[in-house]
């Protein structure tokens, strides 16, 4: 595990509030999808083994199970966002005097650049499994727990929009042109899904609190 997952939450926002480069951005939304997961994981443990959600456990248990692996992935992303920049700024740091210097910084810059695009690439396929579980827990996890799975979805929402600028804050620079078009064509996808989840699963909500 990397360096802020396992510190303090103190000290990340401190680190994110200074005038520091990381973590940023990639690395909040990250983060802001993983505390999501944690509510949706809540309404679902507190739901598994209860007699009157018999009928509905083994859907719980898998709900469970996925969000779970996703907010491991989506908490090592935290780490890996500080370390795909860090990466970026070092391959724009090489030296460009010959030709051959500046050729070798261009291949390292592309390829630092595509990994950095990644990392919330993979922040946005995970909030995507958020969403998709937060909405079958509306339906089926204790009721009692239903602002939580509210909290869930609308984190994954806020987590995949914010990923999405640092997607494309990475793509801008790629020359890969096919490559960006699958992305965003991905990319686009997701976000369609993550919000229509989240109003779904938001309307839910409201609509038992008000009964």
């Amino acid at each position: 595990m990397g360096k802020y997952i396992k510190n303090t939450v103190k000290q990340y926002l401190s680190d994110a509030s200074s005038n520091m480069p990381t973590p940023g951005g990639g690395s909040v939304s990250a983060l802001v999808g993983a505390l999501g997961c944690t509510m949706g994981m809540m309404a679902a443990n507190f739901t598994v083994g209860k007699e009157k959600f018999i009928d509905v456990q083994g859907d719980i248990e898998k709900s469970l199970k996925k969000l779970k692996l996703a907010r491991c992935k989506l908490a090592s992303l935290v780490d890996e966002d500080v370390k795909a920049y860090k990466a970026v700024t070092e391959a724009q740091a090489l030296p460009k005097n010959s030709e051959e210097e500046k050729q070798e910084r261009r291949k390292q810059l592309q390829a630092a650049l595509k990994e950095a695009m990644y990392v919330p690439l993979y922040t946005m396929q995970h909030c995507r499994t958020v969403c998709e579980e937060a909405r079958k827990l509306a339906a089926n996890a204790n009721p009692y727990l239903i602002t939580d799975v509210g909290v869930c979805a609308i984190m994954a929402e806020a987590a995949c929009r914010g990923a999405l600028l640092n997607v494309e804050v990475n793509l801008k620079y790629i020359n890969d042109e096919q490559l960006k078009k699958e992305v965003r064509r991905e990319t686009e996808d997701i976000r369609h899904f993550v919000r229509s989840a989240r109003e779904e699963v938001e309307s839910k909500v409201l609509d038992k609190l008000r009964q």
